[in-house]
């Protein structure tokens, strides 16, 4: 992108999202952009899965190495086999919970590239959101897109306001999509991947609807 070029910016119903901005974001992001969308916990950064000089810029924009768990956003469960391993037991668990404010790590398929895995453990961050905006476009896209919390360099939370997006990133991302505030807390982090669930992250996502309240 261009440092001169200034991010569009659209304003969508937070229920019912105009599908005519809608195709075009998703045309923003299949040009290899990169947006800033609502989720039913903050606002992230997303861009596409295949397009290797989005997820650097993603990378940039958040200053994060390939260490960092970056997250597919999913439209639904039927998506989750073709990028991640999930056997019976996994499933079941995150059905109970999906769509909603959870990541889950598990171990990553050969169809996700490698860049975008952890490098050591090759896994990868999978969510299926509960927020009209960003599951619309997820059906458009007709794929997962590739995201991350939007919580800016030295800041301790993440940005909902996409004005304030907007005003911060206006220069580093292609597109804002604003459809209102979004609560202020991320996602609850669960690792699947090993006997026994693990909670890397008490976000927003109650633990009791994982079946853990121990864990709390």
């Amino acid at each position: 992108m261009n440092p001169s070029t200034m991010a569009q910016y659209f304003n969508l119903h937070p229920d019912n999202p105009q599908l005519r901005l809608i195709k075009q974001a998703a045309a923003v992001l299949h040009s290899g952009g990169v947006a800033a969308i609502p989720t039913d916990s903050s606002y992230a950064l997303v861009c596409h899965l295949d397009d290797k000089a989005a997820v650097q810029r993603l990378r940039q924009i958040r200053q994060v190495d390939e260490r960092h768990h970056l997250t597919l956003l999913c439209s639904d469960l039927s998506e989750l086999g073709n990028y991640a391993r999930v056997d019976n037991r996994q499933y079941r668990l995150i059905r109970a919970c999906t769509p909603g404010p959870y990541t889950f790590i598990l171990e990553a398929t050969k169809e996700v590239p490698r860049r975008v895995s952890h490098p050591s453990r090759k896994t990868i961050g999978v969510r299926v959101p509960q927020n009209a905006v960003a599951h619309t476009l997820l059906v458009e896209m007709a794929q997962p897109l590739l995201a991350t919390t939007l919580i800016l360099p030295g800041d301790e939370h993440a940005l909902n306001d996409a004005a304030d997006i907007r005003d911060q990133l206006e220069h580093q991302v292609d597109l804002v999509l604003d459809a209102g505030p979004c609560p202020s807390e991320p996602t609850t982090v669960v690792d699947l991947c090993g006997a026994e669930p693990v909670v890397i992250r008490i976000g927003r996502g109650p633990l009791d609807a994982l079946g853990l309240p121990a864990l709390q």
